[in-house]
């Protein structure tokens, strides 16, 4: 980073869980920082540090309609979506519509300003996956029409338009596919496994466990896929890459190590969401051979500050 001259990064949905940490990081290395968000699902105290700082502004804005942001653009982080099953089925057509209508006012905005485009996909893209682990070579196996839908298909379109802007118009673009990421930031009624049992172990309720218990996921710690993310921008290419720990658990394993850090609440059942992954475990051998970047947060390790930052939350 030159000293007189900082990059300056707009980042979409950057009062979000990850938008935010990434907001924090890249302002922390050097970047001038435009955080771009309508704070539908977003949240301005996972910001609170950033406030009042020279070369931080917030702009609350709904992406879909445009972005609208003046003076120099170097890097355009596009991460604004709700990103949690409640949120994005609550929303569904502005979901799909941050996927295709936003995503492609990020890329014009790259394109105007010669800027680097990267753009936050999924796991959620694989669908429900033949192929364990996933690569990034896989073309999933996703219900068009199922109620995840407008999810899976908002940010696979992302992917296409950000190929198609790469191919067309030379943008010089990434993708990045999130697998399973947890830690402090994110909101006590998210819905995702990792809120839901930290949350009710500490109020002392029951774990609900969807299904058997034995799907799996492949859990990261927020500030681990931070580093992965810069490391795409400043050293990746065009082809996407998977983002992800190749730690994988049954969410029946999840429950019980929650359950040793918190405390021992009782396990329910409940039936499975429809179309909800069965497996999913990233192949991150991409990132490591051509990034040297792999996970370095154990789970349990990660729960620690995630558990205390949920206590705070919850005021317990």
């Amino acid at each position: 980073m030159s000293a007189t001259q900082p990059r300056r990064a707009v980042i979409t949905g950057g009062a979000g869980f990850v938008g935010s940490r990434l907001a924090t990081r890249m302002y922390e290395r050097g970047w001038h920082v435009v955080v771009v968000d309508n704070l539908c699902t977003g949240d301005l105290r996972n910001l609170e540090a950033l406030q009042g700082k020279p070369g931080f502004e917030v702009i609350e804005a709904n992406v879909s309609d445009g972005i609208p942001v003046d003076g120099p653009v170097h890097d355009v982080m596009h991460f604004a979506s709700p990103a949690s099953p409640p949120d994005y089925l609550e929303r569904p057509i502005e979901t799909l519509r941050v996927g295709s209508e936003g995503t492609m006012h990020a890329l014009k905005l790259a394109q105007a300003h010669g800027a680097r485009f990267l753009v936050a996909s999924t796991s959620e893209i694989y669908g429900d996956p033949l192929e364990h682990p996933q690569r990034e070579s896989y073309w999933g196996n996703v219900n068009s029409i199922g109620p995840r839908s407008v999810y899976d298909e908002a940010k696979r379109f992302s992917e296409a338009a950000t190929m198609a802007w790469h191919r067309h118009h030379g943008v010089d673009t990434r993708i990045i596919r999130i697998f399973n990421t947890y830690g402090p930031g994110m909101q006590t009624d998210d819905g995702r496994v990792v809120p839901n049992f930290i949350c009710q172990a500490l109020r002392g309720e029951a774990l609900t466990v969807y299904g058997d218990g034995s799907q799996t996921r492949a859990f990261c710690y927020v500030d681990d896929l931070v580093e992965g993310i810069l490391a795409v921008l400043e050293r990746g290419d065009a082809e996407p890459f998977n983002l992800g720990s190749p730690g994988e658990f049954t969410i029946g394993q999840f429950a019980e190590l929650v359950r040793e850090v918190v405390g021992g609440p009782a396990v329910t059942y409940h039936p499975l969401p429809t179309d909800d992954p069965k497996r999913r475990q990233p192949d991150i051998t991409r990132a490591k051979t051509e990034l040297g970047w792999a996970p370095q947060v154990s789970l349990r390790e990660g729960l620690v500050p995630t558990v205390a930052y949920f206590r705070e939350r919850l005021g317990l």
